[in-house]
Protein backbone atom coordinates (compact mmCIF):
# COMPACT_ATOMS: atom_id res chain seq x y z
CA UNK A 1 0.00 0.00 0.00
CA UNK A 2 2.82 2.38 0.89
CA UNK A 3 4.52 1.73 -2.47
CA UNK A 4 1.32 2.35 -4.42
CA UNK A 5 0.65 5.55 -2.48
CA UNK A 6 4.18 6.86 -3.05
CA UNK A 7 3.83 6.21 -6.76
CA UNK A 8 0.52 8.04 -6.87
CA UNK A 9 1.95 10.99 -4.97
CA UNK A 10 4.89 11.13 -7.35
CA UNK A 11 2.55 11.06 -10.33
CA UNK A 12 0.47 13.85 -8.86
CA UNK A 13 3.56 15.94 -8.19
CA UNK A 14 4.65 15.40 -11.78
CA UNK A 15 1.26 16.53 -13.03
CA UNK A 16 1.56 19.74 -11.03
CA UNK A 17 4.93 20.44 -12.63
CA UNK A 18 3.97 19.92 -16.25
CA UNK A 19 1.52 17.99 -18.41
CA UNK A 20 3.23 14.60 -18.71
CA UNK A 21 6.79 13.53 -17.99
CA UNK A 22 7.64 9.84 -18.14
CA UNK A 23 10.31 7.60 -19.58
CA UNK A 24 10.69 6.51 -23.20
CA UNK A 25 12.13 3.59 -25.07
CA UNK A 26 13.88 5.60 -27.74
CA UNK A 27 12.95 4.85 -31.32
CA UNK A 28 15.05 5.65 -34.37
CA UNK A 29 12.82 8.53 -35.46
CA UNK A 30 13.21 10.15 -32.02
CA UNK A 31 16.98 10.49 -32.26
CA UNK A 32 18.56 13.87 -32.79
CA UNK A 33 18.04 14.98 -36.39
CA UNK A 34 18.43 18.70 -36.98
CA UNK A 35 19.96 19.18 -40.42
CA UNK A 36 18.25 21.93 -42.40
CA UNK A 37 17.24 21.21 -45.95
CA UNK A 38 18.73 24.59 -46.78
CA UNK A 39 21.90 23.73 -44.89
CA UNK A 40 22.69 27.36 -43.99
CA UNK A 41 25.58 28.18 -41.67
CA UNK A 42 23.92 31.38 -40.43
CA UNK A 43 22.99 32.31 -36.89
CA UNK A 44 20.68 29.98 -35.03
CA UNK A 45 17.90 31.38 -32.83
CA UNK A 46 17.61 30.10 -29.25
CA UNK A 47 14.50 31.03 -27.27
CA UNK A 48 14.70 30.46 -23.50
CA UNK A 49 11.41 30.72 -21.64
CA UNK A 50 11.99 31.17 -17.90
CA UNK A 51 8.66 30.41 -16.24
CA UNK A 52 7.43 33.30 -14.05
CA UNK A 53 10.52 35.44 -14.60
CA UNK A 54 9.69 39.04 -13.67
CA UNK A 55 11.54 42.26 -14.57
CA UNK A 56 11.54 43.36 -10.93
CA UNK A 57 13.51 40.25 -10.01
CA UNK A 58 16.06 40.92 -12.74
CA UNK A 59 16.47 44.56 -11.72
CA UNK A 60 16.87 43.72 -8.02
CA UNK A 61 19.42 41.02 -8.77
CA UNK A 62 21.49 43.30 -11.00
CA UNK A 63 21.48 46.02 -8.34
CA UNK A 64 23.00 43.45 -5.95
CA UNK A 65 25.48 42.19 -8.59
CA UNK A 66 23.92 38.73 -8.31
CA UNK A 67 22.98 38.16 -11.98
CA UNK A 68 26.07 38.42 -14.22
CA UNK A 69 24.48 36.64 -17.20
CA UNK A 70 21.40 38.85 -17.25
CA UNK A 71 23.61 41.90 -16.74
CA UNK A 72 25.76 40.91 -19.72
CA UNK A 73 22.74 40.32 -21.96
CA UNK A 74 21.16 43.64 -21.01
CA UNK A 75 24.42 45.49 -21.66
CA UNK A 76 24.90 43.89 -25.07
CA UNK A 77 21.31 43.59 -26.23
CA UNK A 78 17.77 44.86 -25.88
CA UNK A 79 15.90 44.71 -22.57
CA UNK A 80 12.16 45.34 -22.33
CA UNK A 81 10.26 45.18 -19.05
CA UNK A 82 6.71 45.34 -20.34
CA UNK A 83 5.98 42.58 -22.85
CA UNK A 84 2.27 41.74 -22.61
CA UNK A 85 1.46 38.11 -21.93
CA UNK A 86 -1.66 36.22 -22.96
CA UNK A 87 -4.80 35.78 -20.80
CA UNK A 88 -5.47 33.88 -18.67
CA UNK A 89 -1.86 34.11 -17.55
CA UNK A 90 -1.38 30.33 -17.35
CA UNK A 91 1.49 28.49 -19.06
CA UNK A 92 -0.43 26.37 -21.57
CA UNK A 93 -2.40 29.35 -22.83
CA UNK A 94 0.66 31.62 -22.91
CA UNK A 95 2.84 29.07 -24.69
CA UNK A 96 0.08 28.47 -27.23
CA UNK A 97 -0.05 32.22 -27.89
CA UNK A 98 3.72 32.43 -28.23
CA UNK A 99 4.03 29.54 -30.68
CA UNK A 100 0.95 30.31 -32.80
CA UNK A 101 1.03 34.12 -32.67
CA UNK A 102 -2.63 34.24 -31.60
CA UNK A 103 -4.62 34.81 -28.44
CA UNK A 104 -6.86 31.95 -27.24
CA UNK A 105 -9.73 32.92 -29.52
CA UNK A 106 -7.35 31.76 -32.25
CA UNK A 107 -5.46 28.84 -30.73
CA UNK A 108 -8.38 27.51 -28.60
CA UNK A 109 -6.48 26.59 -25.42
CA UNK A 110 -8.48 28.63 -22.87
CA UNK A 111 -6.54 27.81 -19.71
CA UNK A 112 -4.98 25.14 -17.54
CA UNK A 113 -8.54 24.06 -16.83
CA UNK A 114 -11.75 24.80 -18.77
CA UNK A 115 -15.08 23.21 -19.66
CA UNK A 116 -15.74 21.57 -23.03
CA UNK A 117 -19.44 21.87 -23.87
CA UNK A 118 -19.09 19.42 -26.77
CA UNK A 119 -17.52 16.73 -24.56
CA UNK A 120 -19.61 17.71 -21.50
CA UNK A 121 -16.57 17.50 -19.24
CA UNK A 122 -14.09 19.71 -17.45
CA UNK A 123 -10.67 19.65 -19.12
CA UNK A 124 -7.83 19.70 -16.61
CA UNK A 125 -4.18 19.46 -17.66
CA UNK A 126 -2.91 19.08 -14.09
CA UNK A 127 -3.82 22.02 -11.84
CA UNK A 128 -3.02 20.33 -8.52
CA UNK A 129 -2.90 16.95 -6.73
CA UNK A 130 -6.37 17.09 -5.21
CA UNK A 131 -8.05 18.13 -8.45
CA UNK A 132 -6.14 15.45 -10.37
CA UNK A 133 -7.45 12.86 -7.92
CA UNK A 134 -11.00 14.21 -8.25
CA UNK A 135 -10.97 14.30 -12.06
CA UNK A 136 -9.06 11.03 -12.38
CA UNK A 137 -5.48 10.33 -13.39
CA UNK A 138 -6.50 8.73 -16.70
CA UNK A 139 -8.48 11.69 -18.16
CA UNK A 140 -5.98 14.26 -16.88
CA UNK A 141 -3.01 12.43 -18.40
CA UNK A 142 -4.87 11.74 -21.64
CA UNK A 143 -5.84 15.38 -22.04
CA UNK A 144 -2.34 16.57 -21.15
CA UNK A 145 -0.38 14.07 -23.24
CA UNK A 146 -2.63 13.52 -26.25
CA UNK A 147 -5.41 16.07 -26.60
CA UNK A 148 -3.64 19.32 -25.62
CA UNK A 149 -1.36 19.29 -28.66
CA UNK A 150 -3.30 16.73 -30.67
CA UNK A 151 -6.79 18.26 -30.86
CA UNK A 152 -7.36 21.09 -28.35
CA UNK A 153 -4.71 23.32 -29.94
CA UNK A 154 -6.50 24.62 -33.02
CA UNK A 155 -5.30 22.50 -35.98
CA UNK A 156 -6.14 25.35 -38.39
CA UNK A 157 -3.63 27.69 -36.74
CA UNK A 158 -0.03 26.68 -37.51
CA UNK A 159 2.68 26.64 -34.86
CA UNK A 160 6.11 28.10 -35.54
CA UNK A 161 7.38 24.53 -35.85
CA UNK A 162 4.95 23.78 -38.67
CA UNK A 163 5.78 27.04 -40.44
CA UNK A 164 9.52 26.35 -40.25
CA UNK A 165 9.05 22.79 -41.54
CA UNK A 166 7.28 24.15 -44.62
CA UNK A 167 10.29 26.39 -45.24
CA UNK A 168 12.69 23.49 -44.96
CA UNK A 169 14.17 24.82 -41.72
CA UNK A 170 14.68 22.76 -38.59
CA UNK A 171 13.36 23.33 -35.10
CA UNK A 172 13.62 21.79 -31.65
CA UNK A 173 11.73 21.92 -28.38
CA UNK A 174 13.20 20.96 -25.01
CA UNK A 175 10.53 20.45 -22.35
CA UNK A 176 8.07 22.79 -24.09
CA UNK A 177 4.43 22.25 -23.13
CA UNK A 178 3.18 23.17 -26.61
CA UNK A 179 5.18 21.47 -29.33
CA UNK A 180 2.97 20.47 -32.27
CA UNK A 181 4.98 20.02 -35.45
CA UNK A 182 5.19 17.77 -38.50
CA UNK A 183 7.53 14.98 -37.34
CA UNK A 184 6.25 11.86 -35.59
CA UNK A 185 7.57 11.00 -32.15
CA UNK A 186 6.61 8.29 -29.67
CA UNK A 187 5.95 8.89 -25.97
CA UNK A 188 6.24 5.84 -23.75
CA UNK A 189 4.37 5.55 -20.46
CA UNK A 190 6.10 3.42 -17.79
CA UNK A 191 4.22 0.43 -16.49
CA UNK A 192 3.85 1.84 -12.96
CA UNK A 193 1.74 4.68 -14.37
CA UNK A 194 0.29 2.94 -17.41
CA UNK A 195 -1.47 0.13 -15.53
CA UNK A 196 -3.28 2.11 -12.78
CA UNK A 197 -4.12 4.90 -15.21
CA UNK A 198 -5.31 2.50 -17.96
CA UNK A 199 -3.23 4.31 -20.56
CA UNK A 200 -1.62 2.80 -23.65
CA UNK A 201 2.05 1.95 -23.36
CA UNK A 202 2.96 4.17 -26.30
CA UNK A 203 1.48 7.38 -27.64
CA UNK A 204 2.35 8.88 -31.01
CA UNK A 205 2.60 12.67 -31.18
CA UNK A 206 3.67 15.21 -33.79
CA UNK A 207 6.43 17.65 -32.92
CA UNK A 208 9.41 19.52 -34.35
CA UNK A 209 12.51 17.77 -35.68
CA UNK A 210 13.93 17.53 -32.17
CA UNK A 211 11.50 16.91 -29.33
CA UNK A 212 12.61 16.30 -25.75
CA UNK A 213 10.07 15.91 -22.94
CA UNK A 214 12.17 14.97 -19.97
CA UNK A 215 12.18 11.22 -19.49
CA UNK A 216 8.92 10.92 -21.37
CA UNK A 217 10.79 11.43 -24.63
CA UNK A 218 14.55 11.69 -24.25
CA UNK A 219 16.52 11.71 -27.52
CA UNK A 220 19.70 12.26 -25.48
CA UNK A 221 19.38 9.05 -23.50
CA UNK A 222 22.21 7.21 -25.25
CA UNK A 223 24.53 10.20 -25.69
CA UNK A 224 24.43 12.30 -22.52
CA UNK A 225 23.61 11.83 -18.84
CA UNK A 226 20.97 14.49 -18.25
CA UNK A 227 19.61 13.18 -14.95
CA UNK A 228 16.10 12.55 -16.16
CA UNK A 229 15.13 10.06 -13.46
CA UNK A 230 12.72 10.34 -10.54
CA UNK A 231 15.18 12.30 -8.39
CA UNK A 232 15.42 14.87 -11.18
CA UNK A 233 11.61 15.28 -11.43
CA UNK A 234 11.68 13.03 -14.51
CA UNK A 235 13.73 15.57 -16.45
CA UNK A 236 11.27 18.43 -16.10
CA UNK A 237 13.76 20.80 -14.57
CA UNK A 238 16.15 23.55 -15.57
CA UNK A 239 19.19 21.29 -15.39
CA UNK A 240 17.85 18.87 -17.97
CA UNK A 241 16.70 21.66 -20.28
CA UNK A 242 19.97 23.58 -20.16
CA UNK A 243 22.25 20.54 -20.33
CA UNK A 244 20.33 19.24 -23.35
CA UNK A 245 20.77 22.60 -25.10
CA UNK A 246 24.48 22.64 -24.18
CA UNK A 247 24.90 19.18 -25.70
CA UNK A 248 23.44 20.42 -28.98
CA UNK A 249 25.79 23.41 -28.93
CA UNK A 250 28.82 21.30 -28.04
CA UNK A 251 28.16 18.76 -30.80
CA UNK A 252 27.23 21.38 -33.41
CA UNK A 253 23.69 19.99 -33.73
CA UNK A 254 21.62 23.09 -33.00
CA UNK A 255 18.51 23.31 -35.18
CA UNK A 256 17.71 26.61 -36.84
CA UNK A 257 15.29 27.41 -34.00
CA UNK A 258 15.48 25.92 -30.52
CA UNK A 259 12.89 26.46 -27.78
CA UNK A 260 14.13 25.75 -24.24
CA UNK A 261 11.69 25.73 -21.32
CA UNK A 262 13.05 26.40 -17.81
CA UNK A 263 10.31 25.57 -15.26
CA UNK A 264 12.01 25.71 -11.85
CA UNK A 265 11.47 29.37 -10.92
CA UNK A 266 7.68 29.06 -11.13
CA UNK A 267 7.51 26.56 -8.27
CA UNK A 268 9.69 28.69 -6.02
CA UNK A 269 7.64 31.81 -6.80
CA UNK A 270 4.38 30.03 -5.99
CA UNK A 271 5.83 29.04 -2.63
CA UNK A 272 7.71 32.20 -1.66
CA UNK A 273 6.06 34.90 -3.77
CA UNK A 274 7.50 37.49 -6.18
CA UNK A 275 10.35 38.33 -3.77
CA UNK A 276 11.99 34.94 -4.42
CA UNK A 277 15.73 35.41 -5.14
CA UNK A 278 17.41 32.01 -5.20
CA UNK A 279 15.47 30.74 -8.18
CA UNK A 280 16.45 33.78 -10.26
CA UNK A 281 20.10 33.41 -9.24
CA UNK A 282 20.00 29.73 -10.19
CA UNK A 283 18.50 30.56 -13.59
CA UNK A 284 21.24 33.13 -14.13
CA UNK A 285 23.98 30.58 -13.39
CA UNK A 286 22.41 28.09 -15.79
CA UNK A 287 22.00 30.74 -18.46
CA UNK A 288 25.67 31.73 -18.11
CA UNK A 289 26.70 28.09 -18.37
CA UNK A 290 24.73 27.76 -21.62
CA UNK A 291 26.22 30.92 -23.11
CA UNK A 292 29.77 29.87 -22.21
CA UNK A 293 29.27 26.58 -24.05
CA UNK A 294 29.97 28.65 -27.18
CA UNK A 295 33.40 29.52 -25.72
CA UNK A 296 32.41 32.70 -23.92
CA UNK A 297 29.34 34.85 -23.49
CA UNK A 298 30.74 37.21 -26.12
CA UNK A 299 31.18 34.31 -28.55
CA UNK A 300 27.62 33.19 -27.86
CA UNK A 301 25.95 36.39 -29.04
CA UNK A 302 28.24 36.55 -32.07
CA UNK A 303 27.24 33.04 -33.12
CA UNK A 304 23.52 32.94 -32.25
CA UNK A 305 20.50 35.10 -31.55
CA UNK A 306 19.18 34.70 -28.00
CA UNK A 307 15.66 35.58 -26.89
CA UNK A 308 15.05 35.19 -23.15
CA UNK A 309 11.62 35.92 -21.71
CA UNK A 310 9.22 35.26 -18.90
CA UNK A 311 5.70 34.01 -19.53
CA UNK A 312 3.68 35.58 -16.71
CA UNK A 313 4.21 37.67 -13.66
CA UNK A 314 2.88 36.93 -10.19
CA UNK A 315 1.13 38.76 -7.42
CA UNK A 316 1.83 38.13 -3.77
CA UNK A 317 -0.98 36.12 -2.20
CA UNK A 318 -1.74 37.35 1.30
CA UNK A 319 -1.05 35.06 4.27
CA UNK A 320 -3.79 32.83 5.66
CA UNK A 321 -4.69 35.25 8.44
CA UNK A 322 -5.83 37.78 5.83
CA UNK A 323 -8.36 35.41 4.24
CA UNK A 324 -6.83 35.45 0.72
CA UNK A 325 -8.84 32.58 -0.80
CA UNK A 326 -12.16 33.40 -2.51
CA UNK A 327 -14.20 30.22 -2.20
CA UNK A 328 -16.46 30.42 -5.26
CA UNK A 329 -18.88 27.61 -4.23
CA UNK A 330 -19.65 29.57 -1.04
CA UNK A 331 -20.41 32.74 -2.99
CA UNK A 332 -22.64 30.71 -5.32
CA UNK A 333 -24.43 28.80 -2.58
CA UNK A 334 -27.85 29.46 -4.14
CA UNK A 335 -26.81 27.49 -7.23
CA UNK A 336 -26.09 23.81 -7.74
CA UNK A 337 -22.36 24.00 -8.49
CA UNK A 338 -20.79 20.92 -10.06
CA UNK A 339 -18.30 19.28 -7.71
CA UNK A 340 -14.82 18.46 -9.07
CA UNK A 341 -14.89 15.02 -10.67
CA UNK A 342 -18.69 14.78 -10.89
CA UNK A 343 -20.28 13.80 -14.17
CA UNK A 344 -21.93 16.77 -15.86
CA UNK A 345 -25.72 16.40 -15.82
CA UNK A 346 -28.65 18.78 -16.21
CA UNK A 347 -28.88 18.97 -12.41
CA UNK A 348 -25.83 21.22 -12.26
CA UNK A 349 -26.56 24.94 -12.57
CA UNK A 350 -22.96 26.11 -12.76
CA UNK A 351 -19.58 24.61 -13.64
CA UNK A 352 -16.30 26.07 -12.39
CA UNK A 353 -12.86 26.05 -14.01
CA UNK A 354 -10.46 27.88 -11.72
CA UNK A 355 -7.08 29.09 -12.99
CA UNK A 356 -5.62 30.47 -9.74
CA UNK A 357 -6.45 34.20 -9.82
CA UNK A 358 -8.84 33.80 -12.76
CA UNK A 359 -11.86 31.53 -13.28
CA UNK A 360 -14.43 30.57 -15.88
CA UNK A 361 -18.00 30.08 -14.56
CA UNK A 362 -20.31 28.22 -16.97
CA UNK A 363 -24.10 28.32 -17.05
CA UNK A 364 -24.38 24.67 -18.19
CA UNK A 365 -27.05 25.48 -20.75
CA UNK A 366 -29.46 26.76 -18.10
CA UNK A 367 -31.72 29.72 -18.68
CA UNK A 368 -30.02 31.69 -15.92
CA UNK A 369 -28.81 35.17 -16.90
CA UNK A 370 -25.08 35.54 -16.42
CA UNK A 371 -25.69 38.98 -14.97
CA UNK A 372 -27.58 37.35 -12.10
CA UNK A 373 -24.64 35.06 -11.41
CA UNK A 374 -22.36 38.10 -11.49
CA UNK A 375 -24.54 39.78 -8.88
CA UNK A 376 -24.02 36.81 -6.58
CA UNK A 377 -20.25 37.31 -6.87
CA UNK A 378 -20.50 41.05 -6.31
CA UNK A 379 -20.98 40.57 -2.59
CA UNK A 380 -17.26 39.81 -2.24
CA UNK A 381 -15.00 42.90 -2.28
CA UNK A 382 -11.99 40.73 -3.25
CA UNK A 383 -13.36 40.22 -6.79
CA UNK A 384 -11.70 42.45 -9.39
CA UNK A 385 -13.36 42.09 -12.82
CA UNK A 386 -16.42 40.13 -13.95
CA UNK A 387 -17.10 39.88 -17.69
CA UNK A 388 -19.35 38.04 -20.13
CA UNK A 389 -20.37 38.23 -23.78
CA UNK A 390 -23.91 39.12 -24.84
CA UNK A 391 -25.32 39.82 -28.31
CA UNK A 392 -21.98 40.69 -29.85
CA UNK A 393 -20.79 42.84 -26.94
CA UNK A 394 -18.36 42.15 -24.13
CA UNK A 395 -19.76 43.37 -20.83
CA UNK A 396 -17.33 44.14 -18.00
CA UNK A 397 -18.07 45.23 -14.44
CA UNK A 398 -15.94 45.68 -11.33
CA UNK A 399 -16.47 43.20 -8.53
CA UNK A 400 -18.85 45.61 -6.80
CA UNK A 401 -20.91 46.02 -10.00
CA UNK A 402 -21.05 49.74 -9.17
CA UNK A 403 -20.51 50.65 -12.82
CA UNK A 404 -20.41 48.93 -16.20
CA UNK A 405 -18.92 49.20 -19.65
CA UNK A 406 -19.42 47.23 -22.82
CA UNK A 407 -17.38 47.06 -25.98
CA UNK A 408 -16.96 45.28 -29.28
CA UNK A 409 -14.34 45.11 -32.01
CA UNK A 410 -14.45 47.58 -34.89
CA UNK A 411 -15.30 51.19 -34.26
CA UNK A 412 -13.92 54.70 -34.19
CA UNK A 413 -11.39 54.29 -31.34
CA UNK A 414 -7.93 52.89 -32.07
CA UNK A 415 -5.69 51.51 -29.34
CA UNK A 416 -1.89 51.50 -29.17
CA UNK A 417 -1.77 48.21 -31.10
CA UNK A 418 -3.83 49.53 -34.01
CA UNK A 419 -6.98 47.65 -32.93
CA UNK A 420 -10.36 49.31 -33.44
CA UNK A 421 -13.12 49.38 -30.80
CA UNK A 422 -16.56 50.68 -30.01
CA UNK A 423 -16.89 51.43 -26.29
CA UNK A 424 -19.90 52.43 -24.22
CA UNK A 425 -20.27 53.08 -20.51
CA UNK A 426 -17.73 53.77 -17.79
CA UNK A 427 -14.22 53.18 -19.16
CA UNK A 428 -12.76 53.25 -15.64
CA UNK A 429 -13.88 49.63 -15.32
CA UNK A 430 -10.97 48.63 -17.58
CA UNK A 431 -8.75 51.59 -16.61
CA UNK A 432 -8.74 52.91 -20.18
CA UNK A 433 -7.10 56.21 -21.13
CA UNK A 434 -9.49 57.68 -23.71
CA UNK A 435 -8.75 60.65 -25.94
CA UNK A 436 -12.11 61.56 -27.48
CA UNK A 437 -10.64 64.14 -29.84
CA UNK A 438 -7.91 61.89 -31.24
CA UNK A 439 -10.09 58.77 -30.99
CA UNK A 440 -7.29 56.84 -29.27
CA UNK A 441 -7.17 54.38 -26.38
CA UNK A 442 -4.35 53.85 -23.89
CA UNK A 443 -4.15 51.09 -21.30
CA UNK A 444 -3.52 51.37 -17.57
CA UNK A 445 -3.73 48.43 -15.16
CA UNK A 446 -4.98 45.99 -17.82
CA UNK A 447 -2.45 45.96 -20.72
CA UNK A 448 -4.10 45.15 -24.05
CA UNK A 449 -7.09 44.45 -21.82
CA UNK A 450 -9.83 44.85 -24.42
CA UNK A 451 -8.32 42.32 -26.80
CA UNK A 452 -7.15 39.83 -24.18
CA UNK A 453 -10.44 39.76 -22.28
CA UNK A 454 -12.44 39.42 -25.49
CA UNK A 455 -10.13 36.62 -26.66
CA UNK A 456 -10.71 34.62 -23.47
CA UNK A 457 -14.49 35.05 -23.79
CA UNK A 458 -14.35 33.83 -27.39
CA UNK A 459 -11.79 31.06 -26.85
CA UNK A 460 -14.32 28.20 -26.67
CA UNK A 461 -18.01 27.46 -26.90
CA UNK A 462 -20.54 28.11 -24.19
CA UNK A 463 -22.10 30.81 -22.06
CA UNK A 464 -19.79 31.72 -19.21
CA UNK A 465 -18.35 34.44 -17.02
CA UNK A 466 -14.71 35.41 -16.72
CA UNK A 467 -13.85 36.36 -13.14
CA UNK A 468 -10.57 37.71 -11.76
CA UNK A 469 -9.35 38.37 -8.23
CA UNK A 470 -7.83 41.56 -6.91
CA UNK A 471 -4.09 41.53 -6.14
CA UNK A 472 -3.39 39.56 -2.97
CA UNK A 473 -6.24 37.11 -3.49
CA UNK A 474 -6.91 33.95 -5.45
CA UNK A 475 -10.03 32.06 -6.54
CA UNK A 476 -10.80 28.49 -5.54
CA UNK A 477 -13.13 25.59 -6.10
CA UNK A 478 -13.46 22.90 -3.44
CA UNK A 479 -10.14 21.19 -4.25
CA UNK A 480 -8.15 23.94 -5.96
CA UNK A 481 -4.46 24.37 -5.07
CA UNK A 482 -3.91 27.38 -2.81
CA UNK A 483 -0.87 29.62 -2.39
CA UNK A 484 -1.41 31.49 0.88
CA UNK A 485 1.62 33.63 1.62
CA UNK A 486 3.13 32.73 -1.77
CA UNK A 487 2.45 33.85 -5.32
CA UNK A 488 -0.28 33.39 -7.89
CA UNK A 489 -1.18 34.33 -11.45
CA UNK A 490 -3.95 33.92 -13.99
CA UNK A 491 -5.55 37.38 -13.92
CA UNK A 492 -5.48 40.40 -16.22
CA UNK A 493 -3.67 43.10 -14.25
CA UNK A 494 -0.20 44.32 -15.16
CA UNK A 495 1.47 42.59 -12.17
CA UNK A 496 0.61 39.23 -13.70
CA UNK A 497 0.64 40.29 -17.35
CA UNK A 498 3.88 42.21 -17.99
CA UNK A 499 7.00 40.11 -18.43
CA UNK A 500 10.63 40.78 -19.37
CA UNK A 501 12.03 40.27 -22.87
CA UNK A 502 15.74 40.21 -23.68
CA UNK A 503 17.05 40.01 -27.25
CA UNK A 504 20.74 39.56 -28.00
CA UNK A 505 22.59 38.95 -31.23
CA UNK A 506 20.36 41.12 -33.44
CA UNK A 507 19.19 44.73 -33.58
CA UNK A 508 15.72 43.73 -34.72
CA UNK A 509 12.73 43.88 -32.42
CA UNK A 510 9.05 42.83 -32.56
CA UNK A 511 6.47 45.18 -34.01
CA UNK A 512 4.72 45.34 -30.64
CA UNK A 513 5.75 44.16 -27.19
CA UNK A 514 3.17 41.41 -26.89
CA UNK A 515 3.75 37.68 -26.70
CA UNK A 516 1.57 37.19 -29.80
CA UNK A 517 3.99 39.37 -31.78
CA UNK A 518 7.00 37.16 -31.10
CA UNK A 519 6.18 34.40 -33.60
CA UNK A 520 6.28 36.74 -36.65
CA UNK A 521 9.41 38.36 -35.20
CA UNK A 522 11.14 34.97 -34.86
CA UNK A 523 10.05 33.88 -38.33
CA UNK A 524 11.44 37.11 -39.76
CA UNK A 525 14.77 36.53 -38.02
CA UNK A 526 14.95 33.04 -39.43
CA UNK A 527 13.86 34.14 -42.91
CA UNK A 528 16.69 36.69 -43.21
CA UNK A 529 19.48 35.22 -41.10
CA UNK A 530 22.27 36.97 -42.98
CA UNK A 531 20.98 40.30 -41.64
CA UNK A 532 20.79 39.19 -38.02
Amino acid sequence: MRTKMSRLLLLLCILVLVPGCQRTDQKPEDRIQTQSIGGTASKKVIYLLVDSLMPQAIDRGIERNELPAFQFLIKHGQYYKNMVSSFPTMSVTIDSSLLTGTYPDGHRVPGLTWYSASEKKVINYGTGPMEVMKHGVNPVLTDALLHLNGSHLNPRVPTIYEDLARRGQTAGSINGLIYRGTKKHTLTIPAWIQRPASLPREMEVAGPDLLALGALLNPFEDVADLRDGITGRMGFNNTYSVEAAKYLIRTNQLPDFLFVYMPDLDQKMHKHGPGERRGVEEADRQLRSLLEEFGSMEDAIRQAVFVIAGDSGMTSILPARDNPVIELPSLLANYRVLRPGETVTDEADLILAVNETMAYIYANGKDKPLRTVAEALAADPRIDIIAWKERGWVHAVPGSMSREMRYRSDGPFIDVYGQAWTIEGDTKVMDLRMDSAAKTIGYGQYPDGLRRLSAALHSHEGEFLVVTAKPGYELADRSSPKHKGGGGHGALRSEESLVPLLICGTDRKPEHLRIIDLKPFLLELLAHPEES
